[in-house]
């Protein structure tokens, strides 16, 4: 394969591991109440998990991030991958709630904090005008990840009780094979002549340095209190969706994991793509581009978000969540774009880190609170109150965007 190729090269080697990624984590959205039903608890203490998760994965990766800065990016990436799976594969394994707190809640989540800084800094050092379109390829991992890995585990968790162990030693012993793939095919190096200057050349960010220029920069504690109520939703809506669709509509425990991410990754496939394309094409004249993009993704996608909840139809409930992924992913389509265009390349990973921790722990509550609201009002409930948080995520980086450009969206 010829040098220029490399960088797509390591987009399909980092496409496969953000598949696995995301896709393991939407088993325990898919066998959810399989687990609840093997271990005899309520919808509060199955919750806890995946905010422990999420918890453990917001506090794990501002350090993650800034290690890829001062190490080794590569093998952040492969030592990641090997961690959260061998996590999803011990889940299998698991008898009780408290150790799947430690597989699936610790293990995981610590394994998977090393992925994302790493991935999305060799990326976007490799693709400079095609960033926003590269990155996301990669978010179309996310999409195809989570409807494969749902539909499948959702699938296999019907060979009886214990069925629900299957998909974890299915994916998981699928990711350890890739992490090998990964130490022997991804480079340490970028290379092409579209690779951004080499790190060895760029000053190493010391700890105090990299929270220095986060902290410091208004607008990037704004993209990360956005991306906070971006993932206060996603979490929330992964992990709920499934259930209320079973109880709401009687829909068979596989039918109802696959329904509820089939027709909302379908939408953010064609938001995704849709946004790329027109903030790349419109950034060199329109350097605030990236931001309004994030906007209008949080923004339009609000009412659905309450329709979905609150239909008493399933093919309305699916049109919803179909639209409402469209403008998820016209989000997505720039989420880490644009902290990459007000923040130095030699941050770019412990950006990334520091971003995605405020955003996680802050979405870490969402299960637990959703879980508490189903146990005392209704899944509709708990569902319909993500709408808020969308539109607060608009307000917020509607507030960044100001602060970054003004009125000076056009380019001189």
């Amino acid at each position: 394969m010829k040098r220029i190729d490399y960088k797509w090269k390591a987009l399909a080697l980092l496409w496969v591991a953000f598949f696995l990624q995301q896709g393991t984590r939407q088993i325990f959205g898919a066998t959810l109440t399989s687990i609840q039903g093997a271990f005899g608890v309520d919808a509060k203490g199955i919750g806890i998990v995946v905010t422990v998760f999420t918890f453990i994965y917001g506090l794990s990766v501002p350090f993650a991030g800034l290690t890829a800065d001062l190490f080794n990016r590569k093998w952040m990436v492969v030592s990641g991958v090997f961690v959260f799976c061998l996590g999803i594969f011990a889940s299998g394994f698991a008898s009780c709630v408290w150790m799947l707190l430690v597989t699936y809640g610790v293990l995981n989540g610590f394994g998977q904090s090393f992925y994302y800084p790493s991935a999305t800094s060799i990326i976007g050092e490799l693709h400079k005008e095609t960033r926003a379109t590269a990155l996301s390829i990669l978010q179309m991992g996310l999409y195809a990840g989570i409807i494969g890995c749902s539909a499948a585990s959702g699938y296999l968790a019907q060979g009886g009780a214990n069925g629900w162990r299957l998909p974890f030693w299915v994916f998981g012993g699928i990711g350890i094979a890739w992490a090998v793939v990964l130490a022997l095919m991804l480079k340490s190096k970028a290379e092409g002549p579209e690779a951004e200057r080499p790190r060895s050349e760029v000053p190493k960010a010391s700890l105090r340095e990299a929270l220095t220029a986060f902290l410091g920069n208004p607008s990037a504690i704004l993209l990360m209190l956005g991306l906070g109520m971006m993932i206060y939703v996603d979490v929330g809506f992964k992990t709920w969706m499934p259930s209320h669709l079973a109880e709401s509509f009687g829909l068979a425990k596989g039918s109802a994991a696959l329904n509820a991410v089939l027709w909302h990754y379908i939408g953010a496939f064609v938001g995704v793509t849709l946004g790329a394309r027109i903030s790349d094409r419109l950034v060199g004249t329109r350097p605030s581009v990236r931001m309004e993009t994030n906007i209008a993704g949080l923004a339009l996608a609000v009412p659905f978000i309450a329709w979905m909840a609150y239909t008493p139809s399933l093919v309305v409930c699916c049109a919803a969540m179909a639209l409402f992924g469209v403008f998820r992913g016209v989000y997505d389509s720039n989420l880490m774009a644009s902290l990459f265009d007000i923040i130095p390349q030699r941050y770019h990973a412990s950006g990334a880190g520091i971003m995605l921790s405020g955003a996680f722990v802050f979405g870490s509550t969402s299960p637990f609170v959703m879980g508490l609201m189903k146990d005392r009002f209704s899944s509709s409930s708990g569902l319909a109150s993500l709408a808020a948080f969308y539109l607060a995520g608009a307000a917020i980086i509607t507030v960044a965007r100001w602060r970054s450009y003004g009125g000076k969206a056009v380019a001189a």
